[in-house]
């Protein structure tokens, strides 16, 4: 750790590297998004060097920043490192104190009622990041709204809300009411996004497969056609629409 810390430094310095110098903490801001996409990605791989090599891109950041800010006399590595420790211990009290916690839902529980207490929060909505993409928000919202008991019972609440947003949206659609389309379609997805928390599945991962497994079979049709010497605008939705069979069959095929 020290040795990043020590180049990070070096690297800052009047006679280091002039790009490195001109940086501040907001011009970082889209490479720690950047770095952090890239380490789900790394996840995903199943590649441990893959993860390894991305976790490090994320770490230097982390001390990026935290050179930055000790430059200024703000803060230093140090202080990140102790502040996340000591949070660590104080949110943890079933695990270095005297508190007890028996399933992973009370844990978040007893970590939101902390939170609220820490950081003089007035609700449990806030101190949600508002650069969140939609999907991660909107679960992370819904969340938080369970945890204090605003929601069903039972996964049938949840289904039903989803037939009801729908049947919202297809009317919206009929009307001449753009700004209705976008309000039912939102809260469609919202309705979605909270049915997926029932089922332990992580939306903004689900959708992010589907994306691949799309692009994926779009390729093959865009090379199919392009081998055979033609275009894609040239040949059709019903020829298009039978490479993506081919493509979905192939798929099958290959598990």
């Amino acid at each position: 750790m020290q040795r990043i810390i020590d180049i990070m430094a070096r690297l800052r310095a009047p006679d280091g590297c002039p790009w490195d110098r001109e940086q501040d903490a907001h011009s970082l801001k889209a490479y720690i998004i950047e770095e952090a996409y890239e380490v789900c990605e790394a996840i995903e791989s199943g590649d441990p060097k893959k993860l390894c090599d991305e976790l490090g891109d994320l770490l230097l950041q982390v001390v990026f920043q935290a050179q930055i800010a000790n430059e200024s006399g703000a803060f230093n590595i140090n202080d990140v490192v102790n502040a996340i420790s000591d949070k660590m211990e104080r949110r943890h009290p079933h695990v270095f104190g005297d508190e007890t916690a028996e399933s992973a839902e009370q844990v978040m529980e007893q970590w939101e009622q902390r939170k609220l207490q820490e950081k003089g929060r007035k609700g449990y909505l806030d101190g949600i990041p508002k650069h969140l993409p939609g999907l991660l928000k909107a679960r992370r919202i819904s969340d938080k709204a369970a945890l204090v008991g605003f929601e069903w019972p039972t996964i049938d609440g949840a289904k039903d809300k989803v037939d009801e947003e729908w049947a919202e949206l297809q009317h919206a659609a009929k009307q001449d009411s753009h700004e209705d389309v976008v309000h039912e379609l939102g809260d469609v997805l919202f309705a979605l996004v909270n049915l997926s928390r029932y089922l332990k599945a992580d939306p903004e991962d689900a959708l992010r497969r589907t994306v691949g497994r799309f692009s994926k079979r779009f390729r093959y049709v865009e090379n199919q056609i392009l081998a055979r010497g033609e275009q894609l605008q040239d040949v059709g939705l019903e020829a298009m629409d039978a490479l993506w069979e081919e493509a979905k069959r192939l798929e099958r095929d290959a598990k």
